[in-house]
């Protein structure tokens, strides 16, 4: 074993060696895995071995994809076989809400590219006759999905990276990590030590033991998977003889099973609600190539359900039950990327599908470590997204949450009551309480998401379509819009910047100039490539010192880039405050008239302007208020110490009386940013786009500083952004848009190129009956041809001016086209009429912000 490596990658399994194999093709050649038995130990021995591209996360989507599609490459270059059958998939709808799910699915992969199909019972039966089909309404085919030999795959990552130089140790046990004072690690382990640049947790079962050794808890935790393995069966072999093919794979959302053919009979597997956690709180280092007890009473359930859809099974011997255990995090996928507060400690865990997910994983992450950038938006795998509040036992709770709830309809107005309330603020039981709050999971925090008549009221109708809160987020936009309205906000980013030096390196950091004392800017925050990774408002309190908001899900997310960018020995400091600062909004034509009531301070619209920040007395309590709302109307941000809150607000609630005071939540508020064409980050503003592509050029100013990311910018200035940021008034019917539809065009003789999706896969071109056209010789499509130009990213009603409306992005010489007739937004399976809103449809001169 080597004394020194650039990266030691701790863990066997697909996972660790895909990353191993992915740092030495990007040229990392002196790289070591170190496993504590034998390559496959943990998990991926007993795996199913099933993949598939399909995946809520259209960005996780594209890296499945990747991993599905390098596998042929892998054998070739190892010399070792996957043991790959390309089966193809289909998704079984026993409902009329699940096939609205199934038409959303459909949708989305319209603009990834994706060949998916939906089809009838019938047309599925012909495909897996194993079922009864009077027991589904519908079904969605997939030919992107099979299943593989998952100790062969393992063992070709791990050739094709001993080929290209990577050393493999096996039977050596990780016993202790610690950190130099200039950054390198020392990795001991059972055959002595190992000097280290970086290191990798691919721990799998034990990427906590591991995370442990630095001192990081990782929410993840292991459950009990059970699949079993049935005896040969005639159904198969006269399948097999009859069609010369394998049986596809089935998913079968009632029974929460999946099955695939595994020789001559079947594989069956469950994802039950009566799930159960294998070491919750240790994982034992001896545990190895071992199974655990079955427990056929724990599955019955879905195997009642699994004979009566697939009446051939009850009838088929039970050759093997699999039970061992998977690592899952809190909302089932990936934990990626380096830690926050560490230098040069990367995870590469909680990889569930692993036989999915592996190849993506190895790619962005070595993407990461040798180039600074994953190369894709893999947010939803980022190990920052979770906070300090997914502590073990919140963890347990919502992964067992998770599990039970792999194979449910997941509804777009769903909130998830596992582990919850994890965070609350001052207000928490005034809200629910007194004021019938249905409440919302903001980054581990309860957020007011709307307001209810009465107590019996206060909850969600799960549903695709408009819900019970329809009428009353109607009623506090309009609140809002008439009188003036108050929302809790403590679900901001918080930051104070202070020292010397500050304003120099936040200039550095940010595209906008940096404001005056007592002034307000919004800026957004460009990686080096110059794409969006962060949107910012940020006042100067004096001189040196400022305040910065942002968006709360991603406070480590920023904090990493951050701590990333600070200078050596910095004078300044950087405190992240999380809930020791809280805030209400209050917005409104009357938003002025109530402010005054609350404070000595001079408010008129001379003494405190919009985008002014001032440090006032709110109600007898000191606090910091900017003059800017999200609302897009009159209003201000009042932010103070949470013992401060609840007077504050009993305060505005007390003087806002008189005039018709309303609480409003995060639904309406959404609401009132959509007809003001503001975006959301991590819906609009995400790092596959650039600013001009979002529609950000008020606030890049290509004259100040080098600022990061501005020679990217320059040329996507000068070059013209290829995509655009689009606001669209829509047609709807009773379901608005929610995100990830796709936007169709009807174009003439222009043909304005096919737009690779950031997501995904260039966009196909379709008729206006949904078969996809081919692109005539010379290179135009026909007058009235339809295709897919762009997706959605997010979506809903407005309540003011009456309508429907979406975000999204499409080609930008198709972006000022306000022309009827030209396109249409696809909402579960309809494609519905929608033209682009030039210009924001309430308040388009944003009058009402500044008078």
């Amino acid at each position: 074993m080597k004394s020194h490596a650039r990266a030691v990658v701790i863990g066997g399994g697909v996972v660790g060696c895909s990353v191993l194999y992915h740092l030495a093709k990007a040229g990392w050649t002196d790289v070591m895995l170190i496993e504590r038995s034998e390559l496959t130990s943990g998990s991926s021995w007993h795996a199913a071995g099933g993949f598939h591209t399909l995946n809520g996360d259209p960005n996780v989507a594209k890296l499945q994809a990747y991993t599905v599609s390098l596998y042929d490459e892998l054998e070739k270059l190892s010399g070792q076989s996957c043991g790959l059958h390309l089966t193809g998939g289909v998704m079984m709808a026993d409902s009329p809400e699940r096939m609205d799910f199934l038409r959303l699915v459909h949708a989305k992969g319209r603009y990834l590219g994706m060949e998916t199909e939906l089809i009838t019972p019938s047309e599925a039966k012909a495909m897996f006759p194993l079922m009864d089909e009077s027991n589904f309404v519908g079904a969605l085919w997939d030919p992107v999905e099979g299943h593989l030999d998952p100790s062969g795959t393992t063992h070709a990552y791990a050739k094709a990276a001993q080929k290209l130089g990577a050393e493999i140790v096996l039977r050596n046990r990780v016993l202790e990590l610690t950190q130099e004072a200039d950054g390198t690690w020392n990795v001991v382990t059972e055959q002595g030590t190992v000097k280290a640049d970086h290191v990798v947790n691919a721990g799998g079962l034990w990427a906590r033991e591991v995370g442990r050794m630095v001192g990081l808890e990782l929410p993840l935790l292991a459950m009990e998977h059970m699949y079993l393995l049935t005896d040969e069966m005639p159904e198969v072999l006269e399948f097999n003889a009859k069609t010369g093919r394998e049986l596809v794979g089935v998913i079968d959302f009632k029974g929460e099973i999946y099955t695939r053919q595994e020789r001559s009979g079947i594989l069956l597997g469950t994802y039950e609600k009566a799930c159960k956690p294998w070491s919750p709180v240790n994982t034992p280092w001896d545990f190895g190539h071992e199974l655990l007890a079955p427990d056929l009473d724990r599955i019955a359930p879905s195997l009642e359900v699994g004979f009566r859809h697939f009446p051939a099974l009850e009838n088929a011997g039970i050759k093997q039950i699999i039970n061992g255990p998977f690592t899952f995090a809190p909302d089932g996928n990936p934990l990626v990327g380096p830690v926050p507060g560490l230098t040069n400690y990367w995870t590469a865990c909680a990889v569930m599908a692993g036989f999915s997910q592996g190849g993506g994983v190895g790619l962005a992450l070595s993407n990461w470590m040798v180039n600074g950038d994953p190369g894709a938006d893999i947010w939803g795998m980022d190990v920052s997204r979770y906070g300090e509040w997914a502590t073990l036992r919140y963890t347990n709770a919502k992964v067992r949450e998770n599990y039970s709830r792999r194979f449910s309809i997941s509804f777009p107005n769903e909130e998830l009551p596992a582990a919850r309330p994890q965070q609350t603020t001052p207000l928490y039981d005034v809200m629910t309480r007194d004021n019938h709050a249905v409440m919302g999971n903001s980054w581990g925090l309860e957020t007011p998401l709307w307001f209810a008549p009465s107590g019996q009221d206060a909850h969600d109708v799960l549903s695709f379509h408009r819900s019970n809160d329809f009428e009353h987020i109607g009623n506090e936009v309009r609140a809002v819009r008439e009188r003036v309205g108050v929302t809790e906000i403590a679900n901001f980013a918080k930051y104070r910047v202070s020292g010397q030096g500050a304003e120099a390196w936040l200039s550095h950091l940010m595209t906008n100039t940096m404001p005056k004392t007592g002034r307000i800017i919004l800026t957004p925050m460009l990686n080096e490539f110059g794409k969006l990774i962060g949107d910012f408002t940020i006042a100067k309190v004096a001189d040196e010192d400022f305040m910065v908001w942002g968006s709360s899900a991603a406070q480590r997310y920023h904090m990493r880039w951050f701590e990333k960018h600070l200078p050596a020995d910095s004078p300044f400091r950087i405190h992240r405050y999380d809930l020791s600062l809280v805030g209400l909004s209050i917005a409104g034509p009357r938003a002025r008239d109530l402010l005054a009531k609350l404070t000595d301070d001079d408010v008129s619209n001379a003494a405190f302007r919009f985008m002014d920040f001032r440090q006032m007395d709110v109600g007898g309590a000191p606090c910091m208020v900017n003059r800017v709302t999200y609302t897009g109307d009159l209003g201000y941000e009042i932010w103070m110490e949470p013992a401060y809150e609840l007077a504050v607000y009993r305060a505005i609630k007390a003087a806002g009386e008189e005039f018709g005071i309303a609480d409003f939540g995060m639904r309406a508020l959404l609401s009132m940013r959509l007809e003001k064409n503001f975006p959301t980050w991590f819906r609009e503003l995400r790092p596959i786009y650039g600013p001009f592509e979002g529609g950000m050029e008020r606030f890049i100013k290509l004259s100040k500083n080098d600022f990061i990311g501005r020679e990217a910018a320059v040329r996507e200035h000068a070059d013209g952004p290829k995509l655009m940021r689009t606001s669209f008034l829509v047609d709807a019917l009773d379901a608005d848009v929610m995100g990830d539809e796709p936007v169709w065009a009807k174009v003439g003789d222009t043909d304005y190129g096919t737009v690779e999706a950031p997501h995904g896969y260039g966009a196909p071109r379709f008729n206006g009956d949904g078969t996809e056209i081919e692109k005539p010789e010379g290179g135009t499509l026909r007058d009235g041809d339809w295709r897919v130009v762009g997706w959605i990213t997010s979506g809903g009603y407005a309540h003011t001016i009456g309508s429907s409306m979406a975000q999204g992005y499409i080609p930008a010489a198709l972006a000022a086209n306000g022309d009827a007739g030209l396109f249409e937004i696809e909402i579960m399976g309809i494609r519905r009429p929608a033209r682009i809103a030039l210009e924001a449809p309430f308040d388009p001169t944003g009058e009402k912000m500044r008078s």
